[in-house]
């Protein structure tokens, strides 16, 4: 998608319109048997958990897809003050939420 994101509240060279809303996207994941065996045996030894990584890397990815999605729909040109969180909903099971402000932006 060609929606502009950035985490500050402007766009350098442009001004905004007008405020669209809040626009989010969420996903809930678990580990997959293979990730935690993998997890489970770093958390002993040490080191770096890769798979983990990876996973996270993928689930914020896509959350961003969804929160330009939504943006898309209520028709937001570009989407300011970007953030992410994330919270475990269940034991294994995190939620990854991505959110901003979408806006209409037009050139100075």
């Amino acid at each position: 998608m060609s929606i502009p994101c950035t985490t500050s509240f402007s766009f350098e060279g442009h001004r905004i319109t007008e405020y669209k809303g809040l626009v989010r996207g969420i996903v809930v994941r678990a580990p997959t048997i293979s990730q935690g065996i993998l997890g489970g045996l770093k958390r002993v030894v040490g080191g770096r958990i890769e798979s983990y990584r990876a996973m996270c890397e993928q689930v914020r990815g896509e959350a961003l897809e969804h929160l330009l999605e939504h943006a898309e729909q209520i028709g937001a040109h570009a989407v300011i003050g970007l953030r992410y969180e994330s919270s475990e909903v269940a034991q294994g099971a995190t939620e990854v939420l991505c959110y901003g402000t979408a806006v209409m932006i037009a050139p100075e």
